[in-house]
């Protein structure tokens, strides 16, 4: 198309709606989103105008401008991977929230990069521009997540042929430092309760959510785990939950508190019918007869424990109903039976000694919660016997009764401060003496133990809080023989 021109003016317009206007540089340039692009020169007005529209939807959304290939595009990688994925989510192998948040990060990447971008084309800018477009709305936690989904996303267009090399992410494109999560996490506190806020929440709360809380703080029960849990996996006359952790399907049992055992009786027997046949077998149901369970982010658990909180003036930053099986983890360590804590809260251990282990007691499973409950309610432990009254007594008869099977073999045990004085003690020399002297080590470790687990040579027979009888392992010191 010719351009009629005056010498030392610029061109005239081809037409009246030619989207684009002669520019000082002389070129055809047109203002988008505040910045000036320029499309080609006076005397090409028809390329200009192919290469405005070739461009036109990439710069309006704000991305760069790039030739449409015909290799693989964003799009058809978005649509491969939420196609297998699909798959995984209907065999069960991923739940519909892990999909949900995939579609969301592909959404994310095809708006920031472009529907019709090259795979094989994306280079370190464009990550940058994505981090900095996740890093705009989401905190450190979430931002480290949402990388690593997008990082999946394009490994599986590497995996899947539909790139023929891998793609090069750049030096900012990888999660957060620990030391930056760690001065995050300190921000917003610890997320965990305290005894007497717990005591608060549990006397404030109605019957459903009040058997919720327990079994989060008796069992580090999550939302989703008490959403879904049946009817079949309590025991509640024996006290017991066997319950698969439904996030990785790993086994776990705990034993319920007289007070959990109580708020599920009366949350079983208030619940609402439920409307679907698929929720007959839930513990709890909502009073519309609904499951509490629910693939979003808008967790209907979260919300009502979050209502309580505000109402008891008990909410901050990083207390949810998910804390309370923080709570659980960090006071059930401190029976210092760490494997009994990861059995209880589902916890897989990837190391030699999980392998290994076939089983695990309940008497230390009750160990575990037993101590939780004395932390939680002290008042009401108070007013039971301490199973650590009757150790001195029982270690008194196992001390006589050691002494008379020694004094048979010919052995006379070693006097201690508690002995009555001018018993016999052997000089030293012998196996004999040698076993006597490790009996002694093991009788004055037995005297240094006020707490936890009573040691001697033979196993004790206990009463726990409930009124279970437990046997604790015996511990010996090692230097003697038996």
């Amino acid at each position: 198309m010719v351009i009629e021109k005056r010498a030392g003016s610029k061109p005239q317009k081809p037409y009246p709606d030619f989207p684009l206007f002669p520019h000082a540089t002389k070129r055809w340039a047109k203002k988008i989103r505040g910045k000036l692009r320029y499309f080609g020169p006076w005397d090409d007005s028809d390329g200009a105008l192919n290469r405005y529209l070739a461009e036109r939807d990439d710069l309006y959304a704000g991305w760069k401008p790039r030739v449409k290939t015909e290799g693989t595009t964003i799009r058809d990688l978005c649509n491969r991977f939420l196609t297998s994925k699909t798959h995984l989510r209907d065999t069960g192998e991923i739940t519909p929230r892990t999909f949900s948040d995939y579609q969301r990060t592909c959404e994310r990447i095809v708006r920031v990069v472009g529907k019709d971008r090259a795979v094989d084309d994306l280079g370190p800018d464009d990550f940058e521009s994505l981090r900095a477009d996740i890093a705009k709305r989401l905190g450190l936690v979430s931002l480290a997540n949402e990388i690593n989904r997008c990082r999946v996303v394009f490994k599986f267009a590497y995996d899947a042929d539909l790139i023929e090399r891998p793609l090069k992410y750049g030096a900012t494109f990888k999660r957060p430092s620990k030391r930056a999560l760690r001065i995050e996490r300190t921000k917003r506190g610890t997320r965990m309760f305290e005894s007497s806020q717990l005591r608060k929440l549990l006397d404030a709360s109605p019957a459903q959510l009040k058997a919720m809380i327990l079994l989060g703080v008796n069992c580090g029960f999550g939302n989703a785990d008490v959403s879904r849990m049946p009817l079949s996996s309590l025991d509640l006359d024996g006290g017991w939950v066997n319950y698969p952790r439904p996030k990785t399907g790993v086994e776990r049992r705990c034993p319920l508190w007289p007070e959990t055992v109580n708020a599920l009786r009366g949350a079983v027997a208030a619940r609402p019918t439920p409307k679907s046949p698929k929720d007959l077998s839930l513990v709890f149901v909502t009073k519309y007869g609904g499951s509490w369970h629910k693939d979003t982010h808008d967790n209907p658990i979260a919300n009502e424990f979050r209502k309580l909180l505000d109402d008891l003036k008990l909410y901050r930053p990083g207390l949810s109903f998910y804390a309370l099986r923080h709570t659980f983890e960090t006071i059930g360590g401190e029976s210092r039976d760490q494997v009994a804590v990861d059995y209880i809260m589902g916890h897989a251990r990837d190391d030699m000694a999980s392998v290994y282990r076939e089983r695990m007691t309940d008497e230390r499973l009750l160990a575990v919660t037993s101590h939780v409950h004395e932390w939680l309610f002290p008042a009401a432990n108070a007013k039971q016997p301490s199973p650590a009254s009757g150790r001195p007594k029982q270690r008194k008869l196992r001390r006589d009764s050691r002494r008379k099977s020694e004094g048979e073999r010919g052995t006379v045990a070693p006097r201690s401060s508690s002995d009555s004085p001018g018993e016999p003690v052997p000089s030293r020399g012998g196996p004999e003496n040698r076993r006597s002297i490790g009996a002694d080590s093991c009788e004055q470790q037995e005297r240094s133990t006020a707490v936890g687990i009573s040691v001697g040579h033979e196993s004790s027979e206990e009463l726990n809080h409930f009124g279970v009888l437990v046997f604790s392992a015996a511990t010996h010191c090692g230097s003697c023989y038996h």
